[in-house]
């Protein structure tokens, strides 16, 4: 399966020797978690590894990454087992096959097992990061957990982080794909889960329209339902809004979408991470829970980014911690942006997730040769 992979961060380590890793990754709904393992897929194999990524429905493929790329290939979950490479990774405790374990657990040099945990900022990721689990055959499983501190397993940074000039070649691209009037207009994105509090993210669009002609682009799925909904229901578009239905973008374009927008609404995990290095303003939507376990999840996240009040504002009532939304007045988008910077700037000379993996993974391989 064919693949053009992005540029690459000069930091990433280079390996003294290629590594085989299979990749396991079931998908839940939404889609996320292959993104994930995609782009870490893409990583890894950009660095002159081979990656089996084995998953359990890979149509999301068909739009996310049409063209694949060179040295990762693809494998059905029910595939007959094969011989398992010099690591396995887990994504998000998903828990390979048991006939291929058994495989891992027979092998004469066992590959290094990881379990590539959920990104948080909470205390439990620092505590649990780098721990082994044994298991019964034998075997030890590692916690791997993303982060945003060098004391976790960091973030995928796989492409160069847009500049002015990058931005505003993304603006261009807007505007030439007709889904922006433009390039002087305020353009929004929008991906989001099901969430009550559209509503009054439209009031407050509306606010921004009447300073700058706003265009909100809606991706596919839970965000142009809703404005469909709200549509059917009476609801029209204000002068100076306009609402734009996107097609499927591929991770390379939806990148491109974040870094040419002023202010992007994002969801789950990896468009978060895709957000914060637009170095664009964002608010991010958490996965929901019944438990409501995600309002601890969002303000450990809101205490590490130190984000502007009124970004904070928004976050909680994005994710149905305040009923009431914030006043709708002009958002102060340039301190929020100066803000986004900044974190961005932080983060990028911190530790970079694939190549911290691949350290991880060469010192519990070879502890006298490993960086």
């Amino acid at each position: 399966m064919p693949i053009v992979a992005g540029p690459h961060n000069a930091r990433m380590s280079t390996a003294p020797a290629p590594l085989a890793w299979d990749l396991f990754c079931r998908v839940i709904d939404n889609h996320g978690d292959l993104g994930v393992c995609w782009r870490l897929a893409r990583a890894l194999a950009a660095l002159g590894d081979r990656v089996e990524l084995v998953v359990d429905d890979a149509s999301a493929l068909a739009w996310m990454a049409p063209q694949g790329a060179p040295g990762v290939t693809l494998r059905r979950w029910d595939d007959p087992p094969h011989r398992p490479g010099d690591v396995v990774v887990e994504a998000f405790g998903c828990d390979p096959p048991p006939d291929f374990v058994q495989r891992m657990a027979n092998a004469v040099r066992p590959p290094v097992w990881i379990n590539l945990e959920y990104l948080s900022a909470e205390a439990y990721v620092e505590r649990s990061h780098g721990l082994p689990s044994p298991q019964r055959n034998g075997l030890s499983k590692w916690f791997f957990y993303p982060g945003f501190n060098a004391r976790t397993g960091g973030l995928i940074r796989d492409l160069e982080l847009p500049d002015d000039a990058t931005q505003a070649a993304a603006r261009g691209w807007l505007v030439d794909r007709g889904w922006l009037a433009s390039a002087e207009h305020t353009a929004v994105s929008l991906f989001c889960y099901d969430n009550p509090a559209l509503a009054g993210l439209l009031a407050w669009l509306k606010v921004m329209a009447h300073e700058r002609p706003t265009t909100l682009l809606a991706t596919p799925g839970f965000a142009q339902r809703q404005v469909a909904t709200l549509r059917d229901a009476g609801w029209t578009e204000p002068p100076g809004l306009t609402v734009v239905d996107l097609p499927w973008l591929n991770q390379i374009e939806f990148d491109r979408l974040l870094a040419g927008c002023e202010l992007n609404l994002v969801r789950g995990e990896d468009s978060l991470v895709r957000a914060i290095w637009a170095g664009r303003p964002f608010v991010w939507q958490l996965y929901p829970q019944r438990d409501q376990a995600h309002h601890a999840k969002l303000e450990a996240f809101l205490a590490a980014a130190d984000l502007p009040s009124d970004a904070q504002a928004w976050h909680r009532h994005w994710n149905g911690l305040t009923a009431l939304a914030p006043s709708p007045g002009r958002p102060e988008l340039g301190a929020w942006a100066r803000s986004a910077l900044t974190w961005r700037q932080q983060l990028a000379e911190g530790p970079e997730l694939t190549s911290r993996l691949r350290d991880f993974v060469l010192a519990r391989r070879n502890p006298r040769e490993s960086p």
